[in-house]
C-alpha cells in the first residue's frame, strides 16, 4: 500500500471545524447574569481575520460571509505546521468558502444536549 493510498483512506473520517470569532475571561457572577440581550465584548477586533481550527488546532485564518440567510466563510490563509501563514490561493482564483449553519445570536437557556452537539 503507498503513501497515496493510506491517504484515501483516511479522507472519510470525520472532523470537528471550529470557527472562532473570539474569547474573554469573565467572572461566574459575570456569566450567571447574562441574560437574552447581554453583550459580551470579545478580544478580537472586527476586521481581524477568525481562527479556522480542526479538532482544536489552528488551520486557517478567514472572514464571514453572506450567503442567502446564512453565514458562511471565505479562507484568507492557510496556517502550516510551524504557524506560519500562507495565502489560501493566487489572487486570481476565489478563496474557497466554507457554509456554516445558522448560528443563534442569544444565550441558550440550558445546555445542548450531547447528541445536538455531535452534528
Amino acid at each position: 500500500m503507498s503513501i497515496a493510498d493510506g491517504f484515501g483512506l483516511i479522507q472519510d473520517i470525520d472532523v470537528r471545524l471550529t470557527v472562532e470569532l473570539g474569547r474573554t475571561q469573565m467572572r461566574l457572577r459575570d456569566v450567571l447574569a447574562l441574560a437574552e440581550d447581554s453583550v459580551v465584548r470579545l478580544d478580537r477586533l472586527v476586521d481581524e481575520p477568525l481562527d479556522v481550527m480542526v479538532n482544536g488546532k489552528l488551520i486557517a485564518k478567514g472572514e464571514v460571509v453572506s450567503e442567502g440567510n446564512r453565514f458562511g466563510l471565505r479562507i484568507l490563509e492557510l496556517v502550516n505546521a510551524g504557524g506560519a501563514t500562507t495565502s489560501a490561493a493566487p489572487a486570481a482564483v476565489a478563496a474557497p468558502e466554507i457554509v456554516l449553519p445558522e448560528i443563534e445570536a442569544k444565550v441558550p437557556a440550558k445546555p445542548a444536549s450531547p447528541r445536538a452537539a455531535k452534528g
